[in-house]
């Protein structure tokens, strides 16, 4: 992992093997991030694991093992309550037929580089709290 920072942008390149979650966790935790934004992510990835979230809040899981393009990355780094950090990621694949895929981003490998942007939220602690009911984990702020 390879990182580096002007202002409140960080531009992080990920190598082979470098799982995506939690390399930028591991970057939030040597940062003392507590809120991002992931702007955008591009690269390529294989053991990709993605899905949605049915009416029940309920997640269904696909997997694509097979090395595909990351073609689109987005998402946001908050605060668990117990403050390890938690990514919410969201990711289009094309596979070498040029057909995509999306969904929520559970985990992915990276298989040649992954080049990703966080804009970080220099002036606000973003939390994410377990729903009492269903996998969801709800993002939000301190009281004003």
């Amino acid at each position: 992992m390879e990182w580096a920072r002007s202002g409140d942008d960080i531009m992080l390149v990920l190598e082979p093997g470098e799982e995506i979650h939690a390399s930028i966790q591991k970057l939030a935790d040597k940062l003392e991030l507590n809120g991002a934004v992931i702007t955008s992510g591009i690269g390529r990835t294989r053991n990709c694991i993605f899905g949605y979230m049915d009416a029940d809040f309920v997640y269904h899981r696909k997997e694509l093992e097979e090395p595909v393009e990351l073609v689109t990355l987005q998402g946001n780094l908050a605060r668990h309550e117990n403050g390890s950090p938690f990514t919410h990621l969201h990711a289009t694949f094309s596979n070498d037929d040029f057909l995509t895929k999306s969904g929520h981003l559970f985990s992915a490998t990276v298989f040649v580089v992954a080049e990703i942007h966080l804009r970080v939220m220099s002036e606000v602690v973003m939390t994410r709290c377990p729903m009492v009911d269903g996998e969801f984990v709800e993002l939000k702020f301190p009281s004003s």
